[in-house]
C-alpha cells in the first residue's frame, strides 16, 4: 500500500505527533510511506497531481526521535511522486493553524485531494466532509442533545445578555483557532472585565459564547472514532482523559493539562452513537471527540492526536489498527473499484 500523509510543512511535524506515529507504523507493516507538506503539492498539466514527497531511508525504526530526524535530515528521500498514484492520502493538516501566517494554505490541501479523488485514491477524512467543518460553527450540526447551549456572534451586547442568562459564567473562545487559544472562563467575579475579553476573543472573528459545564472542572475525555464507531481493541477504547492543572481552565496538554487513564462508559457511548450518523455522511473516518460529563465539547476532525496518549494507559499500538483499517478500505477497491464514493469508503 502507497500511502501520503498531508500535514502542513513537514519541517514542523514532531516526534510525538500522532501522525509520526502512523507513519511509523505503516512502514513497519511494510507499506511504502510519503510526508508531504500542503505547499508541495502540484497540479500538472496532463491533469494529474503530483507531490514533493519525503519518505525515510530505513523501513524501521526503534524510536521515533530517530524516524523524525531522518525524515527532516539530509538521509531523507526526496520525490517527486505522483500523488494519484497512491493508495490513500490521509489529511493529516490542520487549516487553522495556517490561517494567519499562512492563508494560502488553508483550503488548498482540501482542494488538490478532491482532484486526487478523480483518480481512485482514497482520501481521509473526506476533503468534502471536511470543508464543512471548517470553522467551530460545524459542532453546531450535531444535535442539541449532545451540545452545550451556545451563542456564536460578533455583537458585544447579546454576547453579555447571554453570559447574564447563564449566571455570569460561561466559556469564551474564538470561532477559527485551536489548541485552546484565546479562551476565557468569565465567572461572576470577571463581569467587570468582560469587555476586554469579548475584545481579545473577537479580534480575529466570531466570538462563541457557551455554556459552562461544571464536570470540566474533572478534565475532559479524548475518544477516537474510527469508521464512525469508537476504537475498541481487546475490550479497551482508544481514549485517554486530560485533566486541568492550576487555575487554567483549559486541559490541552499544551494548555497545561495532564493526561490520565480514561475509563469509557455507556455516557460515552451513547454520545459516538448520537453523532455516528453525522460523522458516517460526512465521510469521518478518523475523529477525536472530547466529551465533558455527558456533553460534548469539541469534535476533532482534522487531524485528531493523542493515539499515543491512550496507547500509554492501554498498552496498545492503536495506529496499526487505525492502518489495518486503511488496508481493508484499498482491498475492497481492489474488488469494486470506484463503484463507492470516496465519502462512503471513508467509513466502511
Amino acid at each position: 500500500m502507497r500511502i501520503g500523509f498531508l500535514v502542513n510543512d513537514v519541517m514542523t511535524e514532531q516526534a510525538g505527533y500522532t501522525t509520526t506515529r502512523l507513519c511509523t507504523t505503516a512502514q513497519s507493516m511494510g507499506h511504502e510511506a510519503w510526508v508531504i507538506g500542503v505547499g508541495d503539492l502540484a497540479y500538472d498539466p496532463d491533469d494529474h497531481i503530483a507531490a514533493r514527497a519525503r519518505t525515510t531511508p530505513k523501513a524501521k525504526y526503534s524510536s521515533l526521535d530517530s524516524f523524525i530526524a531522518d525524515l527532516k535530515g539530509r538521509r531523507a528521500r526526496t520525490e517527486r511522486i505522483r500523488a494519484d498514484d497512491l493508495d490513500v492520502l490521509m489529511l493529516r493538516n490542520v487549516p487553522s493553524d495556517d490561517a494567519i501566517a499562512r492563508p494560502w494554505a488553508s483550503m488548498v490541501g482540501l482542494e488538490f485531494a478532491r482532484l486526487a479523488m478523480r483518480h481512485g485514491v482514497i482520501v481521509v477524512n473526506d476533503p468534502n466532509g471536511l470543508a464543512k467543518a471548517m470553522s467551530k460553527m460545524y459542532f453546531q450540526l450535531f444535535p442539541e442533545e449532545v451540545r452545550p447551549q451556545t451563542l456564536i456572534t460578533r455583537d458585544r451586547s447579546e454576547i453579555k445578555d447571554f453570559v447574564r442568562q447563564m449566571g455570569d459564567t460561561a466559556v469564551l473562545k474564538p470561532l477559527q483557532g485551536s489548541g485552546g487559544a484565546s479562551v476565557f472562563l468569565v465567572r461572576p467575579d470577571d463581569m467587570p472585565n468582560l469587555n476586554q475579553m469579548i475584545d481579545a476573543v473577537s479580534r480575529d472573528g466570531y466570538v462563541i459564547a457557551q455554556e459552562y459545564l461544571p464536570a470540566a472542572e474533572e478534565g475532559d475525555t479524548r475518544l477516537f472514532v474510527m469508521n464512525g464507531r469508537p476504537l475498541r481493541v481487546k475490550g479497551k477504547h482508544c481514549a485517554f482523559r486530560r485533566v486541568r492543572t492550576g487555575g487554567d481552565m483549559r486541559s490541552n496538554i499544551h494548555a497545561g493539562g495532564r493526561l490520565a487513564e480514561a475509563k469509557i462508559d455507556d455516557n460515552d457511548l451513547r454520545i459516538a452513537e448520537i453523532v455516528r450518523p453525522k460523522l458516517v455522511q460526512d465521510g469521518m473516518f478518523l475523529v477525536g471527540l472530547d466529551i465533558v460529563g455527558d456533553k460534548l465539547m469539541e469534535i476533532n476532525v482534522f487531524s485528531p492526536g493523542g493515539l499515543g496518549s491512550a496507547q500509554k494507559f492501554t498498552k496498545i499500538n492503536f495506529a496499526r489498527y487505525v492502518i489495518e483499517a486503511l488496508e481493508r478500505k484499498v482491498g475492497y477497491m481492489s474488488f469494486y473499484g470506484r463503484n463507492f464514493d470516496n465519502v462512503d469508503m471513508c467509513t466502511l
